[in-house]
């Protein structure tokens, strides 16, 4: 496999002295994935980029991304091209491109160990399994910053947790995806307006309707 190309090729402004609130969303490009589990990341990313008129689709390194304003942050939504477990090399070069910092990183991807609707926001954690989350600790060094985890698991047995979360949502879940996409947009929003702590006690969910009792 040849080398990325993590140079910058189409630099993305920042207005010096403003914080950049830096969102990124974790899935795999291709049609073949796009509308998958495996991709919340990038759906969430996409639903947050039409609520606020974000284009998100800058080439910036091996990154699609977009500046833009989400009440009055300065934000910059991403999604990594580089395929979920190379995610790392994504965030970091960009990180270190525009001088953002953990602290300013938001990571948003799907958790198959929590039920379907339900959230959790944290400020800090393990990968949990997840490639794409482990990419991005062993990359920029540290596991202290936001994350916000998408339940996927569907409520039945998995023969296959792999084929599961790289194929089709199931029907079932679609009807409810609309609502899940807008209420992790707005859980985000909530995290850039207000920080996590506020954020976790108005959105951690168990699942839709349950309001998570572990803050």
């Amino acid at each position: 496999m040849p080398e990325l190309e993590l140079e910058q090729s189409t630099p993305l402004a920042a207005e010096p002295g403003v914080r950049t609130y830096f969102v990124v969303g974790l899935g795999n490009p291709g049609l073949r994935y796009e509308n998958t589990p495996h991709n919340m990341g990038f759906l969430v990313v996409d639903r947050l980029a039409e609520r606020h008129g974000i284009r998100v689709r800058n080439n910036e390194g091996v990154t699609l991304a977009g500046s833009g304003q989400i009440g009055s942050r300065t934000v910059l939504l991403a999604k990594p091209q580089t395929f979920m477990n190379r995610s790392g090399l994504s965030v970091k070069a960009i990180m270190q491109n525009r001088k953002l910092t953990n602290r300013d990183l938001i990571l948003v991807y799907d958790d198959v160990d929590l039920p379907w609707t339900a959230l959790r926001i944290k400020k800090k954690g393990t990968a949990g399994g997840h490639n794409g989350v482990k990419s991005v600790i062993s990359e920029i060094g540290t596991d202290w910053f936001a994350r916000v985890r998408l339940g996927v698991h569907p409520g039945h047995e998995l023969e296959d947790t792999a084929q599961y979360v790289l194929a089709p949502f199931e029907r079932t879940l679609k009807e409810e995806l609309d609502e899940m996409l807008t209420y992790a947009a707005e859980a985000i929003e909530s995290i850039i307006a207000e920080g996590a702590i506020q954020a976790m006690t108005k959105f951690n969910r168990r699942a839709r309707g349950l309001i998570d009792e572990e803050r």
